[in-house]
């Protein structure tokens, strides 16, 4: 759902962009930390927030970072 997100914000299309990792953090809704595949060799890491469920919102793409690798860890951003 985030995708069409990022793609505007990077001005460009993904034929390539599958979650292959993931961590949470709970705040006033939830966090999503995901470790997405975008071409055989690059990686991005996306900060999707979801709000609350009575908010009736979808996800949220709040940050991301570009350049990385299979082998990069997850943290906070």
């Amino acid at each position: 759902q985030v995708k069409p997100q990022f793609e505007s914000r990077q001005n460009r299309t993904y034929d390539m962009f599958k979650a292959i990792a993931y961590k949470t953090q709970i705040v006033a809704g939830m966090n999503y930390f995901i470790k997405v595949q975008d071409s055989d060799n690059d990686y991005v890491h996306l900060r999707v927030f979801q709000s609350l469920p009575q908010e009736n919102q979808g996800p949220s793409l709040v940050s991301f970072q570009t350049g990385k690798t299979r082998d990069d860890p997850l943290t906070y951003f």
